[in-house]
């Protein structure tokens, strides 16, 4: 960079992050509302109006911040955003840097012993975070929380600023890349900005790290009494030796987690569990939630909160491939989701989500997938309606020979860890997925990954299988690779795409190929996780790209899902479109670029003809199976051994 170009962009940073003269009458106090329910209950959205500012210092424009001491060239906007949700362009997927800024008060009643931090429900992708003219912390990667202690923030007011860049590397999650023709390729659209909200807690003296509350329900009877684990990191922010008490009620039951003696900065574990004799499980049917209350204490004083919303269920996978909730069989029928609007792009309201879940409702899905960490307020809606979710982290597509990179590993394995941490507290979550559509055949990195992923996987959450989608080709054959996943999903799309070789080109071939999937791994939950076809015109059954062809194409596939009982469940792909990428076509011949259109609901909100198809086959397919009936009491003491009821062969043999 020239010497000229350096000096402004320094003094046009220091313009961005520092306050101006005249902020205070811009500045505005977060407020009590909260987006989601579970969580920390001293958490306040740091809503209203933001300042937005693109970034063309990189194309040359050496000007960009003139008048930034004021709000001219600032765009007001409301968080959260993301600044090309208009722009379908090859640059806007390519992606760029942009500034948030906002200028807030902090009450003027803080005391000793008191932190604040700023929670950032997601940003897309890389953030740089900066309080009062000082770069305090940065952040990679997408869709789940991070926090940033603003350590110094001062009473009155303060700046906020936040740099994204979003410009994706070939080892991304998801990666980046160019096609033979030079346009941009990636999974979906890559939306740029503060996609989800941004909160301010306030910490004083104490603070919640991992908070786990875990139901221990035996699949074999899961109406017998149950153990629920409670679990607190706690960690002491003040310069002295603390007492940290933990109590806790479970649907109104009340639990001394206990106590115990935190050194200055220090962090410890808490943990105790509650008895409830005759369990009210969640299900599909009856997803009853228990309202969970933690309460921590430094001494005697109260000093934070935590709500949590918790189902008592069990999700299991027996030795012979079955799926199982609360002990009985699963053959779920269900839809992907992208959040993803014509107007917000990425950054949808609740009033969206809402709709989504109420449209899965309607075809009667009963579970969800997304290829990334669904929105807390999207697992909560998933908790209380009773719809699973294939819960999966944005490892897509990624090239085997990256895995080789310490680097890549080291955020891939960070994923699988902060999204089990992160939201392991949802009744609705049923698998844990550590991937989609890697190598079919995969080399020794990619097999390490998923032998570390899934061992992590199991070690923090022994509870529910870890799952793997992979691209349904019959040339694959039988991996090794996957002998510690639990659930397979196939994405199959036979009859649709030709895929390599055009092995999958005839979708008369997919009986037998799903056969020879379950003969490789007969010990694993076979699922589909996709299969569709894109429709967005009137036309023949016989010419793809029809509403007609995916009605017929819909029906096939139904028909052959429900000639395997062994099939634990199948999802379509997807619920509503969303934006892929530039000339994306998705195999249609007459396509309309950027948009997926093997939804059944147009971006419009219009329900294509094959809506009635998936639901007519959706609602008369018995999703779940009912549990098994527990064993009667005995009526003498009985002879040493296994005692009824006891935990199955496959969950003893983990333990």
């Amino acid at each position: 960079m020239r010497p000229r170009l350096l000096t402004l962009a320094l003094l046009s940073l220091l313009a961005v992050v520092l306050p101006a003269a005249n902020a205070s009458a811009q500045a505005a106090d977060p407020t009590n509302e909260h987006l989601y329910a579970d969580g920390y209950d001293n958490r306040q959205l740091l809503g209203g109006e933001w300042l937005l500012k693109l970034d063309r210092l990189d194309v040359g424009e050496e000007r960009k911040f003139e008048g930034q001491r004021s709000r001219a060239g600032w765009q007001p906007i409301t968080v959260p955003n993301v600044w090309n949700a208009h722009d379908e362009s090859n640059e806007s997927m390519v992606g760029g840097v942009a500034y948030y800024r906002k200028d807030f008060r902090l009450p003027s009643d803080s005391k000793g012993n008191t932190l604040y931090v700023a929670r950032f429900e997601s940003v897309n992708y890389r953030a740089k975070v900066y309080l009062n003219g000082r770069f305090i912390e940065e952040h990679t990667g997408a869709y789940l929380p991070f926090e940033v202690p603003l350590r110094d923030a001062k009473k009155g007011v303060n700046r906020l600023v936040v740099r994204v860049d979003n410009v994706r590397k070939e080892f991304d999650f998801p990666p980046s890349g160019f096609n033979n023709t030079g346009q941009p390729v990636g999974g979906w659209w890559n939306y740029g900005g503060l996609n989800r909200e941004v909160y301010i807690r306030r910490v004083n003296t104490l603070d919640y790290g991992n908070v786990r509350v875990r139901p221990l329900v035996n699949p074999a009877n899961p109406t017998g009494p149950v153990d629920v684990q409670v679990r607190a990191d706690v960690t002491n922010i003040s310069g002295d030796a603390q007492t940290a008490r933990l109590r806790a009620t479970i649907g109104g039951q009340p639990l001394d987690v206990g106590s115990v003696r935190i050194g200055a900065g220090g962090t410890r574990t808490l943990e105790r569990s509650l008895r409830i004799e005759q369990p009210h499980l969640w299900s599909p049917g009856d997803p009853f939630l228990y309202e969970t209350k933690l309460q921590l204490k430094a001494g005697s004083r109260t000093v934070s909160g935590y709500t949590l919303h918790v189902g008592v269920r069990s999700i299991d996978v027996t030795p012979d491939g079955r799926l199982l909730l609360n002990g009985g069989p699963v053959n779920v029928r269900g839809v992907g989701l992208h959040e993803d609007s014509l107007d917000r792009g990425s950054a949808i309201d609740n009033a969206t989500r809402e709709r989504y879940m109420a449209e899965v409702r309607e075809l009667g899905a009963g579970m969800i997938r997304t290829h990334y960490p669904l929105s807390p307020y999207l697992h909560e809606l998933a908790d209380r309606s009773g719809v699973l979710v294939w819960s999966e982290i944005p490892v897509y597509s990624v090239r085997s020979q990256y895995f080789q990179r310490r680097e890549v590993r080291r955020l891939a394995f960070e994923y699988v860890r902060e999204n089990i941490n992160e939201n392991q507290n949802h009744a609705s979550i049923a698998v844990w997925s550590v991937g989609n559509e890697l190598a079919s055949k995969p080399p020794p990195a990619l097999r390490a990954y998923l032998r570390g992923a899934a061992t992590a996987s199991r070690q923090l959450d022994p509870t529910r299988p870890v799952g793997l989608a992979i691209v349904g080709y019959p040339l694959a054959g039988c991996q090794r690779a996957y002998n510690r996943i639990q659930v397979i999903g196939v994405n199959e799309y036979f009859g649709w795409y030709p895929g390599p070789q055009g092995q999958v080109a005839d979708r008369d071939l997919l009986s037998r190929y799903l056969d020879s999937v379950h003969e490789c791994y007969p010990n694993k939950a076979v699922m589909i996780t996709e299969f569709g076809a894109e429709a967005n015109r009137d036309g023949p059954a016989e010419e793809k790209g029809t509403y007609a062809f995916q009605q017929e194409f819909i029906n096939f596939h139904l028909e052959v899902f429900a000639s395997k009982p062994w099939l634990n469940g199948a999802l379509y792909w997807t619920l509503d479109e969303f934006r892929v990428r530039p000339g994306w076509d998705g195999g249609n011949p007459r396509a309309t670029p950027p948009y997926h259109q093997k939804a059944v609901i147009a971006f419009d909100g219009t329900r294509k003809p094959a809506f009635a198809d998936l639901q007519n086959g959706f609602h008369s397919t018995q999703q779940f199976g009912a549990p098994p009936t527990p064993a009667a009491p005995p009526a003498t003491t009985p002879p040493s051994g296994p005692a009824p009821g006891g935990a199955s062969p496959q969950t003893a043999a983990r333990r």
